[in-house]
């Protein structure tokens, strides 16, 4: 560690190259930080969408009319309006109006960003598990009904896990995205990646370095991603189905 620090501190004094992170402890802490904080907002964010996901899908199924139109107008309205309007409507349109706790806000600038971040991949993940349910046979569900499954229970036990199984690769550009859209919590100040960075370089005055090393960082995560999601489509394949 200390051999590449101190190399990294050479390319410094050779060619300019200020890439401080890796021999500057303090700035490095700050970027380990940021990483996981954009780590920790996406893992949020993406099991819960995906649980709501999954609901909301069943629920556009819903025999009331009512419950269809509510359901749809959600999944229109965050589908089709900016996601930067959205994080600003949670944290400083709607999060002023809820009431406080001991003076403090209800929630902080990381919890509006898993709010606001949640509710829009969920618009998106229900319309492909709604592209992945209508993609399963009607006659698995005849036949989940006739063994005397509700219709929730045909749902969870029968149609979803195929519908799963249909929507992966959709669902893995969905992943990318929900990673991709986590920095907008920059605009709200949650110190995640882009934001702990911005503030490196402001101090380092070594913006291209930054900029070069947060995208590699991000191809780093986006890459990781395709590769566990491959490995586990592969792993779910039912031979025949899907194909």
């Amino acid at each position: 560690m200390d051999d590449l620090a101190s190399w990294f501190q050479w390319l410094h004094k050779a060619a300019g190259i200020r890439l401080t992170v890796f021999y500057d402890a303090y700035d490095r802490t700050r970027f380990v930080k940021g990483l996981f904080t954009t780590l920790e907002l996406s893992a949020y964010c993406l099991i819960l969408s995906l649980a709501l996901g999954a609901i909301v899908a069943w629920l556009q199924g819903s025999r009331v009319a009512l419950v269809r139109r509510a359901v749809s107008g959600f999944v229109q309205l965050f589908r089709n309006t900016p996601p930067l309007v959205q994080l600003y409507f949670f944290y400083f349109a709607l999060g002023p109006a809820l009431p406080k706790v001991d003076g403090q806000p209800l929630l902080g600038s990381f919890g509006w960003a898993v709010v606001s971040l949640t509710l829009l991949e969920t618009a998106f993940a229900a319309e492909i598990f709604r592209a992945g349910i209508e993609a399963v046979p009607r006659a698995m569900i005849e036949a989940a009904e006739s063994l005397g499954y509700s219709r929730w229970k045909a749902y969870q036990r029968v149609v979803l896990p195929l519908a799963l199984r249909v929507t992966m690769p959709a669902m893995t550009n969905n992943m990318v995205n929900l990673v991709k859209t986590t920095t907008l919590a920059y605009a709200i100040a949650v110190p995640e990646l882009v934001y702990m960075s911005a503030q490196i370089w402001s101090e380092q005055v070594n913006v291209p370095e930054m900029m070069v090393l947060l995208l590699v960082t991000y191809v780093a995560i986006v890459g990781i991603i395709n590769q566990v999601m491959q490995w586990l489509e592969a792993r779910l394949r039912i031979p025949g189905f899907g194909q």
